[in-house]
């Protein structure tokens, strides 16, 4: 079993006290925090000033380090045992990622006191150099016990394949494990190698049983689905603590996503707690588990708690995040347009069938490059990362919605590899994969219940005025961005497509420039993507 040292010793010693023969643990934990340093509005995009200072915003990482000092000074005086998690993907999604590449995201945690972070998808946009100038800057372990990185030069050795925390003078095992889908949504490169999620676990509890262990935590970024397969699966899991899915678990209010915790029946008996606090730092969950003294889980309560006006941010977070925010504060404040109405670019609607925001970013595509002949546009629903609020539209805000710095890519495929593609996109519907594809000059209908390459019909291209169904056989010129090109999203069939050209402008620029072009922009949905 890997260790982590500090001081000589082979655990992380996380606080003093006696071990009870009834024991307990408070998990506090966040998950898809996405470069959210600053506060955020109720869409999930930057916040700005006005707004803050009218108390309408959430989150952000000083309040993010006021509610967990909070929590963990009241616990800990109290004489109880907490620990502080990250599931992952503290990468990409704000102009503080875009600018400082990962920096930023390693001091709020130093700052904030985490004590362990699984690896997230995002956490590979720029590639091993990225996760390793990340891993440069911080001192808790980071891990994720499904990912070889022996053939990495700058990973090797970095990546935990699990650890122990000790805590009240009792050992607490921490598992991990990252979605196996990860070469097709990010950029980890051939050199880390991915491994089955379930089987790794499998090994890595063993790993820990066998060194007397019998507390242990799966720390996961697969998304609550998997999540819930691998509490079903596991032996010797005593919870599940994840990310990935950005799925909102309550015990106040169990009927949008799901209830805090959300139990998952192992065996004959057994029943694993699984959780999950949204995303963005709008939430801070805080899981409490009693253990007998023989190590068996007998109780798990908590809840997620909403971070907004009512927690004071902290002062020396707000001033560095001023500090760090004064570079970009020009560009992120400069209004490009105008919008009548708020456009949803929701998560759960732009993974799901026809958005707004996937209607504005597909036809801004198919505009930009029209004069080339270019007559498709597909894009993933995954790349769109916030909804816009109604009036003014800043860059910031646009920045939000699109921070992947994707570049405009054209190229031609046939009608036959488009059906591919629509298929491909819906093929993960049910787990809410960012594959799903918004469009432009392409109308479709799909059936997430049929069968694997039947669920896509109706597919339809426009001809001039009118509408033609796709020639299976004919040559199509599409838009998308470069990612989806090269194959992200399980979109492989286009990787061999003819006259490829990858290094358009970048996609938030186009965004910009067409909501400039039509203003006031007004949202729609017009049918173009339909659910049978």
């Amino acid at each position: 079993m890997r260790r982590i040292f500090l001081s000589g010793a082979a655990v992380v010693a996380l606080s003093a006290g006696q071990a009870a023969a009834e024991y307990r643990l408070h998990v506090l934990h966040i998950n898809d925090f996405h470069s959210r340093v600053e506060p955020i509005s109720k869409s999930d995009s930057t916040c700005g000033a006005e707004a803050e200072a009218a108390g309408e915003c959430f989150g952000g990482a000083a309040r993010v380090a006021t509610k967990i000092r909070e929590l963990r000074d009241a616990l800990t005086a109290a004489g109880e045992n907490v620990i502080v998690l990250d599931a992952g993907d503290q990468f990409q999604g704000s102009l503080m990622y875009t600018t400082y590449k990962g920096s930023v995201e390693a001091e709020m945690m130093q700052a904030i006191g985490f004590d362990a972070m699984a690896v997230g998808n995002h956490e590979f946009d720029d590639g091993p150099d990225g996760l390793g100038g990340f891993l440069d800057k911080v001192t808790f372990p980071v891990t994720s016990g499904n990912l070889d990185v022996s053939g990495s030069a700058v990973l090797a050795g970095r990546v935990q394949d699990h650890l122990v925390l000790e805590v009240g003078g009792e050992r607490i095992g921490i598992v991990s494990a990252l979605a196996t889908d990860t070469p097709e949504t990010s950029s980890p490169g051939e050199s880390v190698v991915f491994q089955d999620d379930i089987a790794s676990l499998t090994a890595d509890v063993a790993a820990l049983e066998a060194e007397g262990v019998t507390k242990i935590i799966a720390l996961t970024h697969v998304g609550l689905p998997r999540d819930q397969e691998i509490a079903a699966a596991v032996p010797g899991i005593d919870a599940v603590v994840g990310g990935h899915s950005h799925t909102y678990l309550s015990a106040r209010d169990p009927a949008r996503h799901g209830p805090y915790p959300t139990w998952v029946t192992r065996g004959e008996s057994d029943l694993v707690p699984v959780v999950q606090a949204y995303a963005y730092g709008k939430y801070v969950g805080h899981l409490e588990l009693t253990f007998d003294d023989a190590g068996r889980l007998v109780h798990a309560g908590g809840d997620t708690i909403l971070l907004d006006a009512s927690v004071t941010p902290d002062p020396a977070i707000v001033a560095r995040v001023a500090e760090l925010a004064g570079p970009i504060e020009e560009l992120k404040n400069r209004v490009v347009a105008e919008t009548a109405a708020p456009i949803d670019g929701a998560r759960e609607t732009c993974r799901a069938g026809e958005c707004e925001m996937g209607n504005l970013v597909a036809e801004a595509m198919l505009d930009r490059v029209a004069d080339q002949g270019v007559t498709i546009a597909i894009t993933n629903g995954g790349g769109l990362r916030a909804s816009i609020d109604a009036g003014p539209v800043t860059m910031g805000e646009v920045l939000t919605v699109l921070p992947f710095q994707n570049t405009l890519s054209t190229f031609e495929v046939t009608g036959e590899a488009i059906v591919a593609a629509l298929e491909n996109g819906v093929s993960q519907i049910e787990d809410g994969a960012g594959r799903f594809p918004q469009v432009a000059g392409l109308k479709y209908a799909f059936d997430p219940a049929a069968a694997p390459g039947a669920r896509v019909s109706e597919v339809m291209v426009k001809a001039g005025a009118d509408w033609a169904p796709i020639d299976p056989a004919a040559t199509y010129k599409v838009v998308s961005n470069n990612y989806v090109r090269g194959g992200g999203d399980g979109y492989a069939m286009f990787r061999s497509a003819a006259n490829a050209y990858d290094f358009g402008p970048d996609l938030a620029d186009v965004a910009a420039e067409y909501l400039a072009k039509n203003l006031p922009y007004q949202p729609f949905t017009d049918g173009r993507i339909t659910r049978k």
